[in-house]
């Protein structure tokens, strides 16, 4: 497993589509073995799911994103948790307990915005351990 967290100085970068790096976490018999950051060198939305399928990456961990990027990504195959804030090494701790809190309805509607940090709660989560 190879996931993928929008990133920012130790944080889940709040939009997906202006995210600058990703940390990409590898994972193997439930624990993360290696854990490295990539730069987007500016890459658009679009190109984004590109380069995390490029990548390996079967998973994103991510807070806003938008209709077009959640499209892209399903395209690419890769499982998306979106809607969440905080320490992305904490994310990914949680969604490999299954304890993860995410919005698997998340949108962003807000192109030209600033995102910061901790901003992508809209007040709806969902546990990962409550999907059946």
């Amino acid at each position: 497993m190879r996931i993928a967290v929008t990133y920012e100085e130790g944080n889940i970068f709040q939009h997906f589509g202006h995210t600058q790096r990703f940390k990409v976490y590898d994972v193997a018999q439930g624990e993360v073995k290696v854990a490295t950051t990539i730069n987007t060198n500016g890459s658009g939305r679009g190109a984004l799911a590109d380069i995390l399928k490029k990548c390996g990456v079967d998973t994103l961990i991510c807070g806003g994103i938008g209709k077009g990027a959640r499209r892209a990504l399903e395209e690419a195959g890769i499982a998306l948790y979106g809607g969440v804030s905080g320490s992305a090494d904490q994310a990914v701790t949680d969604l490999l307990a299954e304890r993860l809190c995410y919005d698997p309805n998340v949108t962003c509607e807000h192109h030209g915005e600033h995102h910061g940090d901790g901003g992508g709660d809209c007040g709806h989560t969902h546990e990962l351990g409550a999907q059946g």
